[in-house]
């Protein structure tokens, strides 16, 4: 009975985050772009970040995918928000793990944590993963012009 509440109130996060996604939209000061395809399932995210001096300062998505890829990229986005590039991809770290059932313990990933129920499904890591790959290529070129590319 407890871990059917438990699973219902994961359900309640995850569909709150795809219904009413935060930080959903373009950002046009951004420095960071990249639109990133999941060709097995048609998802499609692009991310927008602004990083000054080391620090995420704003993040945003638009584009169009599944309730898991678009819930995930709203956890993302508020997660990552303020943290240092190393914190960003430290945190990356931990959710890659985490979805891919490699991670149990408790961490710092805010509502992400929900997500880890994913390991489950192999076929739906991708959705989940989506916007935190996304995330990733930024960080390795934080100028990135904005392209297209697929997981």
């Amino acid at each position: 009975m407890a871990l059917s509440r438990l699973e219902n109130l994961y359900r309640a996060v995850i569909l709150d985050h795809s219904s009413s996604p935060r930080n959903f939209g373009e950002l046009s000061d951004a420095n960071g772009r990249l639109e990133l395809h999941n060709p097995t399932c048609g998802d499609v995210i692009l991310l927008h970040v602004r990083i000054t001096d080391d620090v995420i300062e704003e993040a945003k998505f638009s584009g169009h995918g599944c309730s898991i890829s678009t819930a995930s990229a709203s956890m993302m986005t508020e997660l990552i928000k303020g943290k240092t590039m190393a914190e960003a991809k430290q945190i990356i770290e931990e959710f890659l793990l985490l979805v891919q059932g490699q991670k149990s313990e408790p961490s710092h990933l805010g509502d992400s944590e929900v997500l880890g129920g994913v390991a489950k499904f192999p076929a739906r890591i991708k959705c989940a993963t989506l916007s935190w790959k996304a995330l990733e290529r930024i960080l390795l070129n934080p100028d990135h012009e904005l392209k297209e590319e697929s997981i």
